[in-house]
């Protein structure tokens, strides 16, 4: 039975969110999780892999016998990989800096692997940008649910030849002037 470890603490592990993204919309045994993480040694990625399943974040979803070993298929489970409000107010200034930084970190890691993997049609795929937005929370609450919903088609490899790309967003609000 699985544990109800903090969301938050599990996550702001670089190894443990690398993890999470990789198992964002498919289905991956722990081989193909070594395969597209190759600078993290078996023994670390088994151990995070065990604390992500012991907490809910990742599901065990099948399991084959390869060469006399286990191999389990994992796929994020229930309690989908992201800080939600509730946990966002009770994380203090520290955890929310450290969470943030986990965050920027695997972002800039991705972007370093995807420009030097030497692919030419990297950069049609590639983009960032930043745009003021003038939002209540209300407002907030209702951009993010419509790009929940628009964004819902494209979360699940449909096996038509697609590429994957990460979609990272951030909010930050700038301090009211007062």
């Amino acid at each position: 039975m699985a544990t109800r470890t903090s969301v938050t603490d599990v996550v702001t592990h670089p190894v443990r969110l690398r993890i999470v993204q990789q198992l964002g919309g498919r289905r991956l045994t722990t081989a193909e999780l070594r395969e597209a993480l190759p600078d993290v040694t078996q023994a670390t990625l088994y151990r995070h892999v065990a604390s992500l399943v012991e907490a809910g974040i990742l599901e065990v979803v099948g399991e084959r016998r390869v060469r006399g070993a286990v191999e389990r298929t994992l796929a994020l489970g229930e309690r989908m990989a992201h800080v939600d409000h509730d946990e966002l107010q009770m994380m203090s200034d520290a955890q929310l800096r450290t969470a943030f930084l986990t965050f920027l970190g695997d972002v800039s890691g991705a972007f370093d692997r995807s420009v030097a993997h030497e692919d030419p049609t990297t950069r049609d795929f590639l983009g960032f940008g930043a745009t003021p937005l003038y939002v209540t929370t209300d407002d907030l609450a209702a951009i993010q649910a419509g790009l929940g919903e628009l964004l819902a088609p494209y979360l699940v490899d449909d096996g038509q030849g697609k590429r994957r790309v990460s979609l990272a967003t951030v909010l930050v609000p700038e301090p009211e002037n007062g």
